[in-house]
């Protein structure tokens, strides 16, 4: 049955979600699955219960997952993830308009940390699930946490610690938080910002954590229209907030930056003159005209010169992207490579097939083109050892194929992307277009 073209973009064609929970074994597989990937990819998306919401970002979450083990792809699993608000129908804002942390869609990423698995949205806590992608429930630290969790959290590779914030509509408008390797929270600081914008990931370095003051602000007249309630402001400005690791609100330095906005910074780290330098998806302005506008985002670079109290600005491709990944192991230290989904500025949404691996020491980039009709998700990279080295590894993600109407799990190498996949997993089903995964190896 076809869809109707004035349905919103998120409710047609790959975007529509999928009605069923589907579980399969021993998937079909094309090439060779390497046997050093053991473990599951799982990738988080808005997939709404009642088949329609408001908008992209309001749908319940989904999480989308396949084990890989022996050379096998052992199973596939979609399942929803059963909060409050899909079990009971429960509202976030209660009936005096203050926020319950325990309900969320949990719907925009998904991440391991100290034995748990947690599916994440900004605008709550996270939520607990097992490795089999059932649900378990909140995750409040003991009590201790009592705002929502950033949905790009940083896992520091040396101290092993996760770092994270919540933003509010409501003071405090902006809180960092700190949790220990064991998974203890052990800080939290409530930062002050002009008012309540929205501040959908930061930034972390060996010694820094660096949040992004943009100017996408709070507007209670779409709230309670129920829209996404963002909207872009002349008047907010935009600067970059850096604070050193174990610091408070008053060791934060706020350093002007020219108006934009920003998703995903790619990687942060200081280099040798002590300067830290923040490569970002940079948009020049959002949600202008309504909640659903954009323009195209560019990969730049930020350079924040501490000591002469400015920030530098760099492009770094004239072609449109999003959703940049690297190696996790080089959180907040110099690293070489980044990669991240082609979007073809101009092009329909949801059309771009393909990604873009970036050397960030030479300049230079090369591309993987899927093919006709089949449109890559976001790419993420897993080492072949805890010892390889930076491009040593795979590139994995979901590609749709609109020939089929259906949905593959793809392989590449991440040496050499322009070579066809390792390995393609036909899944049973189609897996709408969504946000943020991670690999998750065995322990």
């Amino acid at each position: 049955m076809s869809v109707p073209d004035t349905l919103p973009f998120h409710l047609r064609g790959n975007f529509a979600p999928v009605a069923k929970e589907v579980t399969a074994f021993d998937l079909p597989v094309q090439g060779a699955i390497p046997r050093a990937l053991r473990g599951r990819y799982v990738r988080n998306g808005p997939n709404p219960k009642s088949g329609t919401s408001p908008h992209w970002f309001l749908g319940d979450g989904m999480l989308h997952g396949v084990e890989l083990r022996d050379g096998r792809a052992v199973w596939y699993r979609n399942r929803w993830v059963r909060t409050r608000t899909f079990v009971e129908d429960a509202r976030w804002l209660r009936e005096d308009y203050t926020p319950d942390v325990t309900v969320g869609l949990a719907n925009t990423h998904v991440i391991a940390h100290a034995g748990r698995i947690v599916a994440l949205v900004e605008t709550s806590l996270p939520t607990e699930v097992t490795p089999e992608l059932d649900t378990v429930g909140c995750v409040d630290y003991g009590g201790r946490l009592t705002t929502g969790m950033t949905a790009h959290p940083k896992i520091c590779p040396r101290t092993g610690e996760l770092h994270f914030f919540a933003y509010s509509f409501m003071a405090p408008w902006l809180t960092y938080h700190r949790a220990d390797a064991a998974g203890r929270l052990v800080q939290t600081e409530a930062i002050e910002v002009p008012g309540p914008t929205m501040i959908h990931d930061f930034a972390i370095t060996d010694r820094h954590v660096v949040f992004m003051d943009l100017p996408l602000v709070f507007d209670l007249e779409m709230a309670m229209a129920g829209s996404m309630p963002y909207r872009w402001s002349d008047e907010y400005g935009a600067r970059l907030g850096v604070m050193p690791r174990g610091g408070t609100n008053a060791d934060v330095r706020w350093l002007e930056v020219a108006p934009c906005y920003v998703f995903h910074p790619l990687n942060a780290y200081e280099d040798e003159d002590g300067a830290i330098v923040l490569d970002v998806v940079r948009y020049p302005e959002l949600g202008r005209t309504g909640s659903n506008s954009a323009t195209a985002a560019f990969m730049h670079r930020w350079r924040i010169d501490l000591t002469a109290g400015r920030v530098g600005e760099q492009p770094l491709d004239d072609r449109a992207v999003e959703f940049p990944r690297f190696d996790d192991r080089r959180m907040g230290t110099p690293y070489r490579y980044g990669y991240a989904v082609y979007t073809e500025q101009g092009a329909d949404r949801g059309t771009g097939t393909s990604v873009i691996k970036y050397d960030l020491r030479t300049g230079g980039s090369a591309m993987h083109d899927f093919g006709p009709g089949r449109v890559p998700s976001e790419p993420v990279f897993v080492p072949a050892s805890d010892a390889a080295a930076e491009d040593e590894g795979w590139l994995i993600n979901y590609v749709y194929d609109a020939a089929r109407d259906g949905s593959d799990l793809v392989i590449l190498d991440a040496r050499d992307v322009t070579a066809k996949p390792v390995a393609t997993v036909a899944l049973p089903q189609r897996v709408p277009f969504g946000f943020h995964g991670s690999w998750i190896p065995d322990a």
